[in-house]
């Protein structure tokens, strides 16, 4: 209860909330003693491609839910795990997370009609409550604009506004909207659901963080981004050896 609730504590802090997500144990102690983290945030694309599996909900919540205790028993911050659309039963999937070490998730409501989306936000804010966690950080996302389409986008952003606001009445901390946002989008979020109440991920074309900060903004985590990160700099090694080079000097070793 301590541990999540100085992870909310967090969010509520003007100061920005950056999370680079992890997806294994290796990654997250890398990430973890990096000076300047102060969470850790799992990425459920990046679990399901370690072990083998294409994103949505082809892992089975077991596997997934395996790899986020193995994390948060590897490190001493606090951990939300990305748990997609909760596994056919987001209230349980949240109940057992909670049993293994994890403070916080993003759920998603894959614009499932909005009172079916909302019940289930209340769900487990219940459930939480139940596993002694109150404060138990739910990140209710929000498909409004990964959804999108080509409708018309200011439809799309009033979607995003209804949802988040329905979702933080029913009891969740957070709204997470991801999808590349612009300025007037961001603040148009902010200003309905209050500062420190939204979280996004960083996408390439992204605010940068100080902009983000001074809208109000809560966190910005990046998804399965950092892997991506990391697999280019394997792929960059192969082919520097299959050119003749060898291992860069930047290289850390790191454990």
């Amino acid at each position: 209860m301590a541990d999540a609730t100085d992870f909310l504590r967090l969010h509520r802090d003007p100061t920005l909330l950056t999370v680079v997500n992890v997806w294994d144990v290796i990654s997250a102690k890398v990430v973890a003693q990096t000076p300047g983290t102060r969470a850790l945030a799992t990425a459920s694309h990046g679990i399901a491609a370690t072990l083998g599996y294409p994103d949505g909900e082809n892992i089975s919540a077991d596997e997934m839910l395996d790899m986020c205790g193995r994390i948060a028993a590897a490190v001493d911050l606090p951990v939300t795990a990305d748990l997609e659309g909760g596994y056919g039963d987001a209230p349980e999937t949240i109940r057992r997370a909670i049993g293994l070490g994890i403070v916080g998730a993003n759920i998603e409501d894959q614009m499932k009609p909005l009172p079916e989306a909302t019940r289930q936000v209340e769900q487990i804010v219940a459930v939480a409550a139940e596993e002694g966690v109150p404060d138990f950080v739910l990140n209710a996302r929000t498909d409004a604009f990964v959804r999108a389409g080509d409708r018309d986008p200011g439809a799309v952003l009033a979607d995003a506004v209804e949802r988040g606001r329905a979702y933080l009445d029913a009891g969740a901390p957070l709204v997470f909207v991801p999808g590349r946002l612009d300025e007037a989008q961001v603040s148009t979020l902010v200003d309905a659901f209050g500062p420190q109440r939204l979280t996004l991920i960083g996408v390439p074309g992204s605010l940068p963080p100080k902009a983000l900060e001074e809208l109000g903004v809560a966190r910005v985590s990046y998804g399965p981004n950092p892997q991506r990160v990391a697999l280019t700099a394997l792929q960059e090694l192969v082919e520097s050896v299959h050119a003749g080079g060898g291992l860069p000097a930047s290289m850390r070793i790191l454990t």
